[in-house]
């Protein structure tokens, strides 16, 4: 009998039909190695939630092959679940120096660091685990050490780009390896994963320098103080706002605890230059001229609680915006922050500030490959199969028309969903079975303590408010004693609606008659009798539906 196959697996556990959440398994035999384990940022609908990280029981579950955890950059996306994930599944972390740098932090605070087994690679380094070896091949993208992956198993080499663009004149180090790409390609790679977050612009991506040419006309013209708010993760482009700064004399004072974090690690590992006595304390500023100035902060996309959201509505309690400001938004929105940034780019104009976004002036380039760029990667690697990673459903379908557009047929170029099984050998490939995979949110320090049920309740109660009856029987005959006493939180107004309360109060004690032939301590049957009866007059006299939650005391 013909001895089966080994096959290799490859399982998606996030980043696909999303941007966000991205985390890969590879498997064969008794060997697992993960590549990068990232957060995404709640939905609209996801009230009250803080964080969305993978669902990886399908790991905790196989931990004894996990041979370990293989970082391709450090941004939130691509780092910020292991602080969750490393409390249950301890392995190895392997990554570049400011990649672990910024984790470290991160482990830090969720006071794990002693325990995790980080291990730092230089690009061009080759580690083993298990049956797998795995290359780190230099990259460029909008933070420094990137890389991206040759990954040898047994059955081919698979290349994993991780987030890239192809910029020929970084701001730090080498362009990206495109000989060792090559090579690759020329002795044949079995399967290309893609990122496919920018697939649907043409051309190309420009360099990151051109943003510093932007900045030095901005600063050679302004009177004034300028603000500049940008990604803390983007350590090119806070070095391009140090250049220019230096070049026209200003001091720079940071603003905000993750900028500050990141400009810390990276001025540490040697990934920034700032030259001595430029940098202030931001409680200092009021010492220095504002044409002296530039304060470099977080919060370019609008979030709520970032330093740059409350300097525009006024609660920063050590930056005030005042009229004459330059404030530089150094980023584009990412989808669905869209609102948030208008917002406050016009609280900023209302504070008398000069605002300058990415719709008036070159001041943000992607991180990612464009459509040109994309096209060289594969025209380079030639895979005999094709995996697009990194993006919502629409853009890992347009990759798919790209690479089938450069001569690769549709058959061998899977568009998969989150949890499905890639099944590889040497010359096949097709999607298998599933996993357990999908979204663990993070509220506070619950870690999975908010599921669809807390969600759909907490919807409930933004749209429709909570009533809360409130009556007390006697035990032993089921008589009421007191109530019913009505508490209204987000519906109606109690002491302007008594109307409607009193007849709240009738419908609840008709609904009591209703239960008397019942068992005098079944309580549930009358909180669900109350609660029917309710539900049904306060739609019809309100249309609406609040949320209806009867108490029944017995004395």
């Amino acid at each position: 009998m013909a001895k089966k196959k080994k096959k290799l697996k490859i399982i998606p556990l996030g980043g696909l039909g999303e941007i966000g959440k991205n985390i890969t398994v590879f498997e064969y035999g008794g060997d697992i190695v993960v590549v990068d384990c990232g957060i995404a940022f709640p939905e609209d609908d996801m009230l009250g939630i803080d964080l969305v990280i993978p669902d990886v029981s399908y790991l905790t579950k196989n931990r004894d092959k996990v041979r370990g955890i293989v970082l391709t950059h450090g941004h939130e996306d691509h780092i910020g679940a292991l602080p969750y994930v490393l409390k249950d599944l301890n392995v190895p972390v392997y990554g570049t120096k400011l990649t672990l740098g910024l984790l470290e932090q991160k482990l830090q605070e969720h006071e794990i660091l002693d325990i995790v087994d980080l291990r730092t690679v230089q690009q061009s380094d080759v580690i083993e685990l298990g049956c797998f070896k795995v290359e780190f091949i230099h990259s460029t993208h909008s933070i420094a050490d990137s890389v991206a992956l040759g990954i040898f198993t047994p059955v081919g080499t698979i290349v994993h780009t991780g987030d890239f663009k192809i910029d020929y004149t970084p701001i730090e180090g080498e362009p990206l390896d495109f000989a060792r790409l090559a090579e690759l390609g020329k002795k044949g790679v079995l399967l290309l994963m893609c990122d496919s977050t920018n697939v649907e612009r043409q051309g190309y991506t420009m360099s990151e320098k051109t943003v510093g040419d932007t900045f030095d006309d901005i600063f050679i013209n302004a009177k004034s103080r300028i603000l500049v708010a940008t990604f803390a993760s983007n350590v090119h482009r806070i070095q391009q706002v140090v250049n220019a700064s230096v070049k026209f004399g200003r001091k720079i004072a940071i603003c905000g605890r993750s900028m500050l974090n990141v400009v810390n690690v990276a001025m540490e590992l040697g990934y920034m230059n700032v030259p001595e006595g430029i940098l202030i304390d931001i409680d200092h500023v009021h010492k220095y001229p504002p044409e002296k100035l530039v304060i470099i902060t977080t919060g370019s996309q609008g979030e709520p609680m970032s330093a740059l959201t409350r300097m525009a509505s006024g609660e920063h309690k050590k930056v005030e915006i005042v009229p004459g400001d330059l404030v530089i938004i150094s980023a584009n929105p990412i989808p669905g922050n869209e609102k948030l940034v208008s917002k406050v780019i016009n609280e900023l104009f209302k504070k008398g500030a000069e605002v300058i976004y990415e719709a008036l002036a070159d001041i943000h380039v992607s991180g990612h490959a464009c459509q040109e760029e994309l096209k060289l990667i594969h025209s380079l690697i030639k895979p005999k199969f094709f995996l697009p990673v990194h993006g919502e459903y629409r853009h890992l379908k347009q990759h798919a028309n790209l690479a089938n557009e450069l001569g690769m047929s549709m058959e061998n170029i899977f568009i998969m969903d989150i949890g499905k099984v890639l099944e590889l050998t040497n010359d096949s490939a097709r999607i298998n079975g599933s996993v357990t995979s999908g979204r663990v949110l993070v509220d506070g320090l619950g870690v999975g303590d908010v599921g669809n049920i807390v969600l759909r309740d907490r919807k409930h109660l933004s749209q429709d408010g909570l009533i809360v009856i409130v009556i007390t029987i006697e035990g032993d005959t089921g008589n009421v004693i007191a109530g019913p006493d009505i508490i209204s939180r987000g519906f109606v107004y109690v002491r302007e609606s008594e109307d409607l309360m009193d007849e709240i109060r009738e419908v609840c004690k008709t609904a009591l008659q209703k239960c008397e032939d019942k068992k005098k301590n079944d309580w549930s049957t009358k909180k669900s009798i109350i609660r029917d009866a309710l539900k049904d007059y306060l739609f019809e006299k309100t249309k609406r539906r609040p949320m209806i939650l009867p108490i029944i005391m017995e004395v």
